[in-house]
Order: C-alpha cells, then sequence, then structure tokens
C-alpha cells in the first residue's frame, strides 16, 4: 500500500486528528484514574471528597465526553485495522469512516440518557 493511502482526503485527515487526539485523552484519564485511586492509600478522607466531586454535573458531562472518546477511538481503530489487513480495506476506507461516524452517533444517543440520568435530573427533577 502506497505511503499515505489510509489518510487520504480531508475526511481522512480528520480522522487521523479525531484518533490521535481521543488517544491522547484516554490516556489522560487513565493516568488521573490512577492518581485517585492511589489516594486512597495516603489519605482517605482526600478520596472520599475527589469521589465526592465525581458526583457533579459538569464531571459527569466529561464521562460522556470520555465515553464519546473511548468509542470513536475503539471504532476507528477498527477501521484502521480493516484499512491495514483487508485487501479491499484502502478502497473502501472513506465508506468505512462514515460507517463507524454512523455506528458511534447511534450509539452515543442510546447512551446519552444512561450516563447524563443524574445531571438531567438535578437539573429538570422528575
Amino acid at each position: 500500500m502506497p505511503a499515505g493511502t489510509l489518510y487520504r482526503g480531508r475526511e481522512g485527515m480528520w480522522s487521523w486528528v479525531a484518533h490521535r487526539v481521543t488517544g491522547v485523552l484516554i490516556f489522560f484519564f487513565l493516568f488521573a484514574h490512577v492518581l485517585d485511586t492511589a489516594l486512597v492509600r495516603v489519605s482517605p478522607e482526600s478520596y472520599d471528597t475527589v469521589i465526592a466531586t465525581y458526583k457533579t454535573w459538569p464531571v459527569n458531562l466529561m464521562e460522556y465526553g470520555l465515553t464519546a472518546a473511548i468509542l470513536f477511538h475503539a471504532l476507528n481503530g477498527l477501521r484502521v485495522i480493516a484499512v491495514d489487513f483487508w485487501s479491499r480495506g484502502p478502497r473502501l476506507q472513506k465508506q468505512m469512516l462514515w460507517t463507524v461516524v454512523g455506528i458511534w452517533v447511534v450509539l452515543m444517543a442510546g447512551a446519552f440518557y444512561p450516563i447524563l440520568e443524574h445531571t438531567l435530573l438535578s437539573w429538570f427533577g422528575k
């Protein structure tokens, strides 16, 4: 496969950028998660304070964003594998990208209420 085949065109460039950005965001989440979990051994009171912060609406919105990042990164990663290892992959990479985006939108729409239920109920009531 010639160099640059995977990311040819505007869509390919943006999928490349989105894949890298979501990967970095996931890395920083994992780093923060390890640190806050380790906090329980240093100061259980501080750990409880941090966990209480996680129950706020801004953090709940970030959880939805984290879900979006993980889901896009995973689906796009499967597309990249298909492009790399399937003989027809390079020719169909644009169609596969739009399929990934469509699946991602549908799954994120389905995850909206289950993830944000607490925030939505606190904002708008029952």
